[in-house]
């Protein structure tokens, strides 16, 4: 609970001319809860002083992201991190008013469209080529080739919007789709692309993550159109990219390497832009990940 009286008179003095003034009201403004913005933006709406409203502006962006970062560290705590609500976390950088059932209900559209063509006792492949179905023919979902170092393609409630992405993004989608439905599709961290694993097993209910002792069956790259691909093919990849062989890009990945690699690709993205406030911003948020708990 917020007292509004409190936070009237903090804003009225944001207008000060005195900066000493200004940033002693800021420092107290941005030590309240996330629940002042609303004030905030009714103060902002009411002013027609340019200044004061930028001052507002910047410490709504702030709160913001206070809010992000505490709530990003909330879910790296959590044992069971729901890999969803770490994909909407970054959705949160840009979109901070985005709500989580937004995608929720883009997604179940989606899932209802996958599991109307999904018969009993179809074979692994069989379920891949149903899921596939529905995201490239039906719905068109692709690699945004024109446009692939926009920040837009590392958000998924955009690429849901505009079913053009990067491979992280369609793979976190489909991934999401198949774990939804049961069907054991996980992240496999391969550099320079992004693809997935259809493991032995099932899902476990109410944990994201896959099984460590669960072997692969066969890969998924959802970068073309979901084509199967086998460990030779992925052997192949490496040689040609001229990377040296490491276990981890064959196997399933965890929640917090997802997110953390599409932070990562947001970085790179902003860097490429030269847009150096939103580079900083979210280069703090991956200071947040412990890099030795990648797998």
């Amino acid at each position: 609970m917020i007292n509004t009286k409190k936070i009237e008179a903090l804003i009225t003095l944001l207008d000060d001319p005195n900066e000493v003034v200004f940033q002693s009201v800021s420092d107290a403004l941005l030590k309240e809860p996330i629940e002042v913005i609303p004030e905030l933006e009714k103060a902002w709406e009411l002013s027609k002083d340019e200044v004061f409203q930028l001052r507002i502006e910047s410490i709504v962006h702030s709160l913001q992201i206070n809010d992000l970062t505490n709530e990003l560290k909330r879910w790296l705590e959590d044992e069971k991190r729901d890999f969803l609500y770490g994909v909407y976390l970054v959705c949160r950088y840009q979109y901070p008013d985005l709500k989580l059932a937004v995608i929720k209900e883009q997604l179940a559209s989606l899932r209802k469209e996958i599991w109307l063509g999904l018969k009993d006792n179809l074979t692994s492949l069989e379920k891949i080529r149903v899921v596939n179905h529905v995201l490239f023919d039906v719905h068109k979902f692709t690699r945004n080739s024109s446009h692939f170092l926009s920040p837009a393609n590392n958000f998924i409630s955009e690429v849901l919007n505009t079913t053009k992405g990067n491979p992280i993004t369609l793979s976190v989608i489909y991934s999401l789709l198949c774990l939804e439905l049961g069907i054991p599709v996980y992240g496999v961290n391969l550099p320079k692309n992004f693809i997935l694993a259809f493991l032995e097993g099932e899902v476990q209910p109410g944990f994201n993550d896959p099984s460590p002792d669960a072997a692969v069956l066969f890969y998924v790259n959802p970068i073309n159109k979901g084509a199967v691909l086998g460990k030779r093919e992925i052997e192949y990849f490496i040689k040609q990219q001229k990377l040296e062989l490491n276990e981890n890009y064959f196997l399933p990945c965890n929640s917090r390497v997802i997110v953390r690699r599409m932070l990562s690709n947001l970085l790179f993205s902003y860097d490429s832009s030269g847009d150096d406030l939103k580079r900083d911003e979210v280069t703090k948020l991956l200071t947040l990940f412990d890099f030795e708990s990648d797998y």
